[in-house]
């Protein structure tokens, strides 16, 4: 692992570091935030998923998470969102390809020997984070927006017992019947759709649940609203009476300006949860 960067931020340490990736066959850049409390033993963690073109470093200057995280003593990683690289496969198309791995492990060619985004942020980058930096892995919470909210969601229902708290801002939540989720996962699973379920919040929701409290957060003004689909994952959330909210926040649309609008309230909801455990 090599240290690109380390800046004083409100008491703490905002640091970019990259490192080969065993699961993604290239190297792979992350953030990650530690607060003041850091310097004295394991703190709890906080993951943000970014979502389509992003890199690391989107939420990381744009999201306005750190001081909120501070105030709270949480660690925040900012995980980059695919693959990157000579010799890594693309696409044309902004959707598909490196800057859009949606947290999935491919199977298909060109993507299957890169594309293993899943992996990475389940298995590898924990695993590496907990032994280079103080973070305690028994109290992680998970957050996201967009594709990366889709992956929070995701994740933190398919991994039953790792998560203690999840939120998302404007997630796709029903990629399956989504022109942002048909393609992607055709290109990454295959064209079987029940290969796809596990990588689906609102099939998800309705098969499992999430065992524990849920935010989700989606602007009324969205220009990506008949793509991200709320309304699915709040029919099945219903359904099932999974404990959590799943808000429609009037006038707002996909922009960093709504996550930075609500990323207090997000924060101390997992710090509610995270302190709990």
């Amino acid at each position: 692992m090599q240290t690109q960067s380390e800046n004083a931020c409100f008491g703490g340490v905002q640091g970019v570091y990259s490192h080969r990736s065993e699961a993604c066959q290239t190297d792979m850049t992350f953030g990650l935030f530690l607060p003041e409390e850091a310097k004295l033993g394991p703190v709890p963690v906080l993951w943000y998923l970014s979502g389509l073109t992003c890199t690391h470093e989107n939420a990381m200057t744009k999201a306005g998470a750190q001081g909120w995280a501070a105030e709270q003593g949480i660690a925040l990683v900012f995980p980059d969102t695919s693959p990157r690289g000579e010799g890594v496969a693309n696409d044309d198309a902004f959707d598909l390809g490196q800057g859009a791995g949606f947290y999935v492990d491919a199977t298909q060619d060109p993507w299957a020997p890169h594309f293993n985004m899943w992996s990475y942020v389940s298995e590898e980058l924990p695993a590496l984070i907990a032994a280079n930096f103080a973070v305690d892995m028994e109290r992680q919470g998970i957050t996201g927006h967009s594709m990366g909210g889709h992956g929070a969601l995701t994740l933190a229902m398919g991994l039953p017992g790792r998560f203690a708290s999840v939120s998302a801002f404007s997630p796709i939540c029903n990629p399956a019947a989504s022109d942002w989720g048909r393609k992607q996962l055709t290109a990454y699973l295959g064209a079987d759709a029940s290969k796809w379920a596990k990588h689906d919040a609102s099939l998800m929701m309705e098969a499992e649940g999430f065992d524990g409290p849920m935010l989700v957060d989606t602007g009324t003004s969205d220009q990506f609203l008949e793509l991200l689909r709320p309304e699915t994952l709040a029919m099945t959330a219903a359904k099932r009476r999974q404990q959590g909210s799943i808000r429609m926040q009037p006038g707002y649309d996909h922009s960093y300006f709504f996550v930075q609008s609500f990323i207090e309230d997000h924060i101390a909801f997992h710090a509610e949860a995270l302190y709990a455990v």
